[in-house]
């Protein structure tokens, strides 16, 4: 007899052998209980969690016979009768199941529905179901949206999806829909060791471990990666044989990285990280053990409790507890959310182990400095009021317009204060340079470990001296060579878009315009020009958008605010439209602000019009006693001029 490969050798024959699905098992048991049955059901939930398995025992608890021929409907059935046997052996004709991936088209559905017009051959119900039901076409759902709504008595519908998203709601709306879990490493754990005692496998329990983390929440995966493992160690299976069949990495690399990042020893992470390089090892696969052994530790450090109750049957929970107390719980924290995301850059980086150190040496390079270390630089803040400057302070100041001090110069120490007078705060701070940086506030202040900054205070007579010359930018005769002189931009005026926002009720910036001596003229010339279509396009936008300045006979000045506006094929496009009216033969056009343009006018004319209709709606009678007595309202921007 051929080799049976343990995924389908221990597949659940009953719901009593399920494992880890209690909510799903326990729910459909009372329904068969009760003989409260549904007539279509939606199974979802990752790979190899149970959905096929779940659909073969409800079919079998359907039509279970009981070993004496006489049972019924059941939720434990018995696993000796025709029906059961024949379903487990995947020949039961009134059970049939459509792989949707691979039949998914309207055809296949239609085929399907064509045999539910007929009763159950052999068993008491028929029974479909679909697999990955999500894969169907759209014509496809269609087609069996009417039967699954209102299927015969006999018919029960059985859908299988790993994504429900994909799912019509059309079709979600009629079924019973159960979610099938992710298996927690425990709990495939558990089972693997019971399996490997039926089939006499010996196996190290942290070999185990490592498939049933690999196996990630499925138990079909668990089982196909144990057969796997048992084939790698010649029928035995040894941690080390797993380790490297799987390519994990051995936590020993990920306690020592931990451990030298709480010691601070970056020596230690870039040698770790070179041993893995030359072992092959994965760097996402060591970023991933180290997240969950980041995700215990910081449990052990959150509940201090749990450490004290260790598993005696997990040998790494001893190290990983003792780690907790090595590293603070927001380094922790941080060393986590490190390793999470640099998984995420592993494949920006042309060589991944660099990027696996770079994501270790984050750590260091964020941790606090040791004690006797370099501390962090300080945040400089303002302290008010200042004080005054001694003379020996003032001179360390360069003053506008005079020469700038050579760097090489040493700065003057700080005169010491004038006898009975107390010393001022700033000046009990200790040698500080000339800008007074760094120096701290006394510990009798408001905020005793508060930085100040020191600022230059000259009194009027101090500043007289300076002003004459530093209004002005040109270098004096016989000014010193390293005389700098700086030139001022002025800022030009803000534009239309820069203007602050308009008050509720009020007009828009571009709808505002102050009316000038030509306005009338140039607003009236370009709605003419306008009307009869001579301009269009960008030639339109620049004679809206300007502002007649001056005119003469045949020369007009035209300004506009955007630069862009001002191209000379629109230039000339506008003169010769004014030329063919009769108004100027030659125009030139500059760029600055503008407060009087025919779009200014034209949105001022159209804000006034809505303004005045919304006062219309608003006093009408019938509108105020809307609002008052039934609490309606003016739906914005629903009120149109006519």
């Amino acid at each position: 007899m051929s080799y049976l490969v343990l995924a389908r050798k221990y597949r659940p024959r009953n719901f009593s052998e399920m494992v880890g699905q209690e909510h799903v098992v326990q729910a459909l048991s009372n329904a068969l209980t009760q003989q409260r049955l549904h007539h279509a059901y939606l199974f979802t939930g990752t790979r190899g969690v149970g959905k096929t398995t779940v659909s073969r025992i409800l079919a079998k608890s359907l039509n279970c016979q009981g070993p004496d021929g006489q049972g019924g409907i059941t939720a434990t059935p018995c696993g000796v009768c025709q029906a059961c046997r024949d379903i487990d052996a995947g020949r039961f004709v009134d059970y049939t199941e459509l792989d949707a991936a691979s039949n998914r088209g309207v055809d296949e559905v239609q085929g399907l529905l064509e045999q539910a017009v007929y009763k159950p051959v052999q068993g008491r119900f028929k029974v479909f179901m679909i697999d990955e039901v999500h894969m169907l076409t759209n014509t496809a759902f269609n087609a069996m949206l009417k039967t699954l709504e209102e299927p015969p008595e006999y018919l029960k519908f059985v859908l299988a999806t790993t994504d429900p998203q994909k799912v019509p709601v059309t079709v979600l709306s009629r079924c019973l829909q159960f979610n099938l879990r992710p298996m927690a490493p425990e709990t495939v754990l558990e089972h693997l060791t019971r399996v490997l005692a039926q089939e006499g496998v010996p196996a190290e329990p942290q070999a185990l471990r490592l498939l049933a983390r690999a196996a990630r929440g499925s138990m079909r995966d668990a089982l196909s990666l144990t057969d796997q493992a048992i084939a790698f160690g010649s029928g035995q299976l040894q941690e080390a044989g797993v380790r490297q069949m799987l390519g994990s990495v051995d936590r020993s690399y990920v306690f020592r990285l931990i451990e030298a990042l709480a010691n601070g020893d970056g020596r230690t992470v870039v040698e770790t990280s070179d041993a893995l390089r030359m072992h092959g090892l994965s760097a996402a696969s060591t970023l991933e053990e180290m997240s969950a052994v980041l995700q215990r530790m910081a449990v052990f450090q959150a509940v201090p409790r749990m450490a004290d109750a260790l598993d005696a049957n997990d040998p790494e929970a001893a190290e990983i507890a003792r780690l907790a107390g090595t590293l603070p719980a927001d380094e922790t924290q941080l060393l986590y959310s490190i390793c999470l995301h640099g998984r995420q850059e592993l494949g920006l980086a042309p060589d991944e182990y660099a990027a696996l150190t770079m994501a270790l040496l984050r750590l260091l390079a964020f941790k606090p400095a040791a004690d006797g270390g370099t501390p962090p630089a300080e945040k400089k803040t303002l302290k008010s009021p200042a004080p005054e400057r001694s003379e020996g302070e003032m001179a360390a100041q360069p003053q506008i317009g005079q020469p700038a001090a050579h760097p090489s110069s040493p700065a003057p120490a700080p005169a010491p204060a004038p006898a009975g007078r107390a010393p001022h705060d700033d000046e009990e701070a200790t040698g500080s340079a000339a800008s007074g940086y760094g120096a701290e506030a006394p510990s009798g202040s408001g905020h005793p470990s508060a930085p100040a900054v020191r600022l230059p205070v000259r009194s009027p007579a101090d500043l007289q001296a300076p002003r004459a010359a530093a209004q002005t930018l040109a270098p004096p005769e016989g000014a010193p060579a390293d005389f700098v002189a700086i030139p001022v931009r002025v800022a030009p005026e803000p534009g239309m878009r820069m203007q602050p926002a308009a008050a509720p009720g009020a007009l828009p910036p571009s709808a505002r315009y102050t009316p000038t001596e030509e306005g009338d003229h140039w607003h009236a010339t370009v709605m003419q020009l306008v009307a009869a279509e001579a301009i269009n396009a960008l030639v339109r936008e620049l004679a809206l958008q300007s502002q007649l300045v001056a005119r003469d006979a045949d020369h007009w000045l035209l300004r506009v605010e955007r630069e862009s506006l001002n191209q000379p094929t629109a230039r000339e496009r506008l003169r010769a439209a004014l030329e063919a009216a009769g108004f100027a033969r030659q125009i030139t056009v500059e760029v600055g602000a503008v407060i009087d343009s025919p779009a200014r006018r034209n949105a001022h004319a159209a804000a006034e019009r809505q303004r005045r209709a919304q006062e219309i709606v608003e006093n009408d009678p019938y509108v105020q006693a809307l609002v008052r007595d039934f609490g309606a309202r003016i739906v914005p921007g629903s009120i149109k001029p006519a």
